[in-house]
C-alpha cells in the first residue's frame, strides 16, 4: 500500500464510526500492516491529571515499561517539549533515547497539535536502520495534522 492509500485509509477511519480511542488504534493497525519497516505504532497522549507528562495511548507491537514519559525525557519527550517532529535513523546515536527494546534500530516521533495545543504524538519505532524515509516522514506528519479533528 502506497502512502496516498494510507491516507486515504486514515481520512476513512478519521471519519467513520468510533471514539477517540477506536480511531487511534485502528490507525496503529492500519500502519503496522502497511509499512513493512513499523515495528510499534503507538501514541503517547497528554495525560489528564499530571502536569508536563505523556500517558501511553493505543498502540500495536511488543508491550512497553514506558507507559508515562515526562515532557523533556527521551525522544517522545524531547517531541512533547519542543512540538517538532525527530526522526532518529540510528537510536544507538541519540543520546536521550529511551530504549523500549533492543531491537529498535530507528524512530520517528510526530507531536499532534489542537488548535495551538499539543495534545499527543504519534511514535513508530522500526528494527531497521536508517527506515524513516523523507515519504515516510511526510506521511507521518500528515496523518497527525488529520488527527486534530478527533481531539
Amino acid at each position: 500500500m502506497n502512502t496516498e492509500q494510507i491516507l486515504q485509509q486514515t481520512d476513512s477511519i478519521i471519519k467513520g464510526s468510533g471514539n477517540k480511542t477506536e480511531k487511534l488504534q485502528a490507525i496503529c493497525e492500519l500502519l503496522d500492516r502497511s509499512v513493512d519497516v513499523f515495528d510499534w505504532t503507538g501514541f503517547y497522549l497528554v495525560a489528564p491529571d499530571e502536569d508536563r507528562m505523556l500517558e501511553l495511548g493505543p498502540y500495536v507491537g511488543e508491550p512497553t515499561d514506558h507507559t508515562k514519559i515526562s515532557f523533556g525525557t527521551g525522544i517522545c519527550g524531547q517531541a512533547a517539549e519542543t512540538l517538532d517532529t525527530f526522526v532518529v535513523q540510528d537510536v544507538s546515536q541519540a543520546d536521550n533515547y529511551l530504549a523500549c527494546s533492543v531491537d529498535v534500530k530507528s524512530e520517528i516521533v510526530v507531536p499532534i497539535m489542537k488548535d495551538g495545543r499539543f495534545v499527543g504524538e504519534l511514535d513508530i519505532d522500526s528494527h531497521t536502520l536508517n527506515a524513516i524515509t523523507p515519504e515516510l516522514k511526510e506521511m507521518c506528519e500528515e496523518i497527525c495534522v488529520k488527527l486534530e479533528d478527533i481531539f
